[in-house]
């Protein structure tokens, strides 16, 4: 794949203006990765915004950038990256991680083969969700949370799985559920595929077993057909959740019970709000590092309405 990246320099007030600029952004490309930095450890105010897009930036790509800056931006300098996997490559070498208990390692690291401790062995792949990031953990640590307060699950989709870790997880503390994985990207059927071979989760659409599609959000016939859900799963981004809230509300029983996570804890208002208009109460909630990780329940008999990303202040601050 061909990859650029756009850096702009600038003192570090500025910098974490753009970076809060983002995370309000909830019409955000997804293809734009940003993140922010110091240049250099004896340098602490000089900082770096560095953007990374498959494809030559465009003029509205460089615009939405521009845009993050509120005093104008400062000269961007792009340049053409070599053709590497850029996400396998950035999580080789990781290290485990312990989620409750879930001990997640690449096949690097030895599991921990200890009683009353699944490990899965999830290798850097070209799907997101190694339970490395703040939200795989923590959607993790909330599975077990959720299983230890009694919570009982017979039917779950996990949407957007990447990996198909949070998916193979609803399967351990759960294990004669049916169970469902989607994602948009192509790519995740033929990594879930390997990675379920790889920790022994059997594949097919018997209870105990886990049925791989590809789906924008819940549009899917098999999706509808396999449904309704005790428990949907969906570690995503902040916009797409708001505008999915409706849909993941239809989709369960009433009482079913939605876990999520890919949200900033500033955008937490915002979803929470969309999630109450589609009749859904929080039950639960963990904050990982900057990101939430929310536990809502369907109410019964409630009525479902629909949101738009940015488009409820008025409902954040009525939480």
């Amino acid at each position: 794949m061909t990859s650029w990246k756009v850096t702009a320099l600038a003192p570090r007030p500025v910098i974490e203006g753009a970076l809060l600029a983002h995370e309000d952004a909830f019409d955000w490309d997804p293809d734009i990765v940003i993140s922010g930095s110091e240049i250099a450890e004896d340098k602490p105010d000089d900082w770096q915004l560095e953007a990374w897009l498959p494809r030559k930036p465009s003029r509205a790509d460089k615009a939405a950038l521009a845009a993050l800056f509120a005093d104008g931006a400062p000269p961007f300098e792009i340049e053409q990256l070599p053709e590497v996997d850029w996400l396998t490559t950035s999580q080789q070498g990781l290290e485990p991680i312990r989620a409750g208990r879930f001990h997640v390692h690449t096949p690097e690291h030895p599991p921990l083969a200890q009683p009353g401790v699944r490990d899965f062995c999830i290798p850097a792949s070209q799907a997101f969700g190694t339970g490395q990031h703040a939200t795989t953990a923590g959607c993790l640590a909330m599975l077990g949370a959720m299983k230890r307060s009694g919570v009982v699950v017979k039917n779950c989709a996990d949407i957007g799985t990447g990996t198909g870790l949070l998916a193979f997880a609803a399967l351990d503390l759960w294990p004669r559920a049916l169970a469902t994985a989607s994602d948009i990207d192509h790519v995740c059927v033929g990594v879930v595929e390997d990675n379920a071979a790889l920790n022994h989760v059997a594949m097919g659409p018997r209870p105990g077993e886990l049925v791989m599609l590809v789906a924008d959000g819940m549009e899917h016939p098999l999706l509808a057909a396999r449904g309704p859900y005790d428990l949907v799963i969906a570690n995503i981004l902040a916009g797409p959740l708001i505008s999915l809230a409706p849909d993941f509300a239809k989709a369960l029983v009433p009482g079913g019970h939605l876990l999520l996570a890919g949200l900033l804890e500033t955008q937490e208002a915002q979803v929470r709000a969309a999630c109450r208009r589609a009749g859904m109460r929080l039950a639960g909630r963990m904050v990982n590092g900057d990101w939430s990780i929310l536990w809502l329940r369907k109410r019964t008999g409630a009525r479902v309405h629909a949101s738009r990303p940015g488009a409820l202040p008025e409902w954040s601050r009525k939480w």
